[in-house]
C-alpha cells in the first residue's frame, strides 16, 4: 500500500528555517520523480521543487537559493530544507511522487496529506 506522510511544518517568523520530511512506503523514492507542491491561501497549487531519478533538481524561481530538495534513499524519505522563509511561502506543502508502474508501464501519481507552513512577519 502506497503511503506518503509529511511532517515538519509549523509556524515560523520571516527569515526562519524549516525542514519538511515526507516518509514514503509502498514504493521506492529513488525510482520515482519526487516533488514538493504548495497551495497558499487564495492561490493555485504550485510546483515548488522536483528531484528526478538521476538526482537532477528543479526549483520554482521564487524559492531558488533558499530551498533545497533531497532524499535519503536508505530511509526512503524526501526532504525540503526551507531557509530564509518569507511570508509568501505560507502554504500547505504536499509531497508527491510520479512513478512508473512495473506492471502496466503507466505513470502513477501519489500524494501526501500535506503539512501547513505559516510564516509571519
Amino acid at each position: 500500500q502506497v503511503r506518503m506522510v509529511e511532517s515538519g511544518g509549523g509556524s515560523v517568523q520571516a527569515g526562519g528555517d524549516l525542514k519538511l520530511s515526507c516518509v514514503a512506503s509502498g514504493f521506492t523514492v529513488s525510482r520515482c520523480e519526487m516533488n514538493w507542491y504548495r497551495k497558499g491561501p487564495g492561490k493555485e497549487r504550485e510546483l515548488v521543487s522536483t528531484i528526478n531519478t538521476e538526482g537532477a533538481t528543479y526549483y520554482v524561481d521564487s524559492v531558488k537559493d533558499r530551498f533545497t530538495i533531497f532524499r535519503d534513499n536508505t530511509r526512503n524519505v524526501l526532504y525540503l530544507q526551507m531557509n530564509s522563509l518569507r511570508t509568501e511561502d505560507t502554504a500547505v506543502y504536499y509531497c508527491s511522487a510520479d512513478c512508473r508502474s512495473e506492471l502496466s508501464g503507466f505513470m502513477l501519481k501519489y500524494w501526501g496529506q500535506g503539512t501547513q507552513v505559516t510564516v509571519s512577519s
